[in-house]
């Protein structure tokens, strides 16, 4: 029983953590503003880009990372940041510059 009730507990507690990405949006700055708006899908979200930024509203775990951050940068060129609930770091951003469209 204590062994349920504790696989019950840490169920409850992915689930929250699973709920905290995605109510936290990812605001990508850009490096060159975009010429009209679009929409973009990557990382299982759909990042709005307007201006000089792109904003994914409703992000998944899997929108926070580098291979995200790749697969926008090959649509709208490199970024200046990209920030949310785990910030890419200088490196990451680095690496994720290196696929940036030309």
């Amino acid at each position: 029983m204590k062994r349920t009730l504790a696989a019950a507990c840490a169920a409850l507690l992915s689930l929250s953590a699973s709920a905290a990405f995605a109510q936290e949006a990812i605001t990508v700055k850009l490096q060159k503003p975009v010429t009209a708006e679009s929409k973009i899908i990557a990382g299982g979200a759909v990042f709005v880009c307007n201006a000089d930024s792109c904003v994914a509203g409703t992000p998944v775990s899997e929108t926070f990372g580098v291979v995200t951050c790749k697969e926008l940068t090959r649509r709208v060129g490199p970024v200046v940041s990209f920030a949310g609930y785990r910030p890419l770091s200088a490196d990451e951003l680095g690496r994720c510059n290196a696929s940036a469209k030309k």
